[in-house]
């Protein structure tokens, strides 16, 4: 296949599935990653494509947002090691709120049966997840339900957060970056994830590596507002240590 071609079946893909990546490419056309990578610069000079960390997304589409499935699949082992993880994080006794987010969901559902917490989510599948665990006082915080997410936003949600105060918040996101923070396609649960950021002590940062370098639509806080970044090993140590260095403390699970 030659390199129009490939750029041509490269760009059908990003565009059907709302990104691709530089090593399921490389093993699809079975050349190097980075003949891949060749392929993206070429397609990103002439905007058809942005790239991204570790892959591209479709020129313009920086609100792309993946449906509940698709997003349950994707990086399922990375998730379930930060997931793992990030138990570590849990007080002893106290309250925590956790986001929307796949990854949320999996922390939630790796909660200890007998854990004693009061825990405010405004996501049903982290309800649902904790609904059956007896030493939790779990709070479901309302609103509109987006069927894309699960998740409430919206007035009855903003209000919500605005009467508590938490030990921490387990927070996911969309996209991160030094210079972009923490992005969402949706304005909406960006507002809801920036109350959850004002309702917490502790702020930890539940994202796989394939986020990092990725920037969406709406704007919902910085890395300088997250105390502890918990990831996978493929956040390069370099990038770890560049987000270290702005004070995020980063777990590479």
């Amino acid at each position: 296949m030659y390199a129009p071609e490939r750029q041509q079946e490269i760009l059908r893909l990003a565009r059907e599935s709302g990104r691709v990546d530089v090593l399921s490419l490389a093993e699809e056309f079975q050349v190097t990653a980075e003949t891949v990578r060749r392929d993206l610069r070429a397609l990103d000079r002439a905007g058809l494509v942005r790239r991204v960390h570790g892959g591209a997304i479709p020129a313009g589409r920086l609100d792309f947002e993946p449906d509940l499935a698709e997003r349950e699949s994707t990086a399922a082992d990375e998730k379930d090691r930060i997931a793992h993880a990030a138990l570590a994080e849990l007080p002893a006794d106290g309250s925590v709120i956790i986001d929307a987010g796949t990854t949320a969901a999996r922390l939630a559902a790796a909660f200890p049966l007998e854990s004693s917490l009061t825990v405010v989510t405004h996501a049903l599948p982290v309800a649902a997840r904790l609904a059956d665990h007896p030493g939790i006082s779990l709070h479901l915080v309302g609103g509109r339900v987006r069927h894309r997410t699960r998740a409430a936003v919206d007035a009855w949600a903003l209000r919500g957060y605005g009467e508590i105060r938490a030990d921490v918040v387990f927070l996911a996101t969309n996209g991160f970056s030094l210079d972009g923070g923490l992005t969402t396609p949706d304005l909406a649960e960006a507002a809801v994830k920036r109350a959850t950021i004002a309702a917490a002590r502790r702020v930890v940062l539940l994202a796989d590596s394939s986020k990092h370098g990725q920037e969406h639509f709406a704007r919902f806080g910085g890395l300088d507002q997250v105390d502890l970044l918990v990831t996978d090993s493929g956040l390069s140590p370099k990038d770890a240590l560049a987000i270290e260095r702005q004070g995020t403390d980063v777990t590479r699970a």
